[in-house]
C-alpha cells in the first residue's frame, strides 16, 4: 500500500498531478480542492490511497489523512466505488461531509452527481456511527480573498490558461462571491473558463 508521497510536483492537470518521487513520476487522481494547494516545481506531500483493480492501478491523493480516511470510508457502502468516492470529496469538504452524514442531510449529500435520494439514505444508514470514529483534522481559519485570488490563479496558470485570462475570470468568480473557499472558486472558474473554449 502506498500511503503517501512527497516529491515535486511535475505537471498538474484538470483531475490529477504528477508528482516525482525517487526519479519515478507518480500520477494521482485528485479532487480540484487538493490541486489548488499544489503548485509545478514546487515539493508537496500527499495521502494517498492506491485502488488495485484487475486492469489498473490508480493512484488517488488528499491534502491530509482525514480526506484520504473518508474516501475509503465511502467505497464500504454498495454502489461507491473510487471514481464516485472522490467525487463526493471534490463537491463536499470532509467538516461538511461528516455533518451530512451525521445530521442525516439527504439535501446535502444529493448534491453530489452520482448520488440519488436512495443512495445518499444507504450512506447515512451506513456510515453514521461509522463516520464519528474517524480521526479528524483541525479546521484552517479560512484564507483571505487576496490568498484565494493568488491560489486560484496559480493553480489556472499552471493548467495552461493566460494568465490575464485567468486573472480576469478569477475577479469575476470572487466579484460574484467574495466568501468563496478556494476549492469553490476554482471549480467555478473552470466551469466558466470550460465554456469558453
Amino acid at each position: 500500500m502506498i500511503s503517501s508521497v512527497r516529491g515535486k510536483v511535475a505537471a498538474i492537470g484538470l483531475d490529477h498531478a504528477v508528482v516525482e518521487v525517487g526519479g519515478i513520476g507518480f500520477a494521482v487522481q485528485a479532487t480540484p480542492h487538493t490541486l489548488a494547494t499544489l503548485r509545478r516545481g514546487d515539493e508537496a506531500a500527499l495521502s494517498t490511497a492506491l485502488v488495485v483493480r484487475e486492469d489498473s492501478l490508480t493512484l488517488f491523493g488528499f491534502a491530509d489523512t482525514e480526506a484520504r480516511d473518508l474516501f475509503w470510508l465511502l467505497q464500504t457502502v454498495s454502489g461507491i466505488g473510487p471514481r464516485l468516492a472522490l467525487a463526493t470529496l471534490a463537491v463536499l469538504e470532509p467538516a461538511q461531509l461528516r455533518a451530512a452524514l451525521a445530521d442525516g442531510n439527504i439535501t446535502v449529500l444529493t448534491q453530489v452527481p452520482g448520488i440519488g435520494r436512495k443512495g445518499a439514505e444507504r450512506l447515512i444508514i451506513e456510515l453514521r456511527d461509522k463516520v464519528g470514529a474517524l480521526p479528524t483534522t483541525a479546521e484552517p481559519t479560512a484564507p483571505a480573498a487576496g490568498q484565494v485570488r493568488g491560489s486560484v490563479v496559480e493553480a489556472l496558470v499552471g493548467l495552461g490558461f493566460p494568465a490575464k485570462q485567468a486573472e480576469q475570470t478569477v475577479d469575476t468568480v470572487l466579484a460574484a462571491d467574495a466568501t468563496a473557499d478556494t476549492a469553490a472558486v476554482l471549480r467555478t472558474a473552470l466551469a466558466t473558463l470550460g465554456r469558453k473554449r
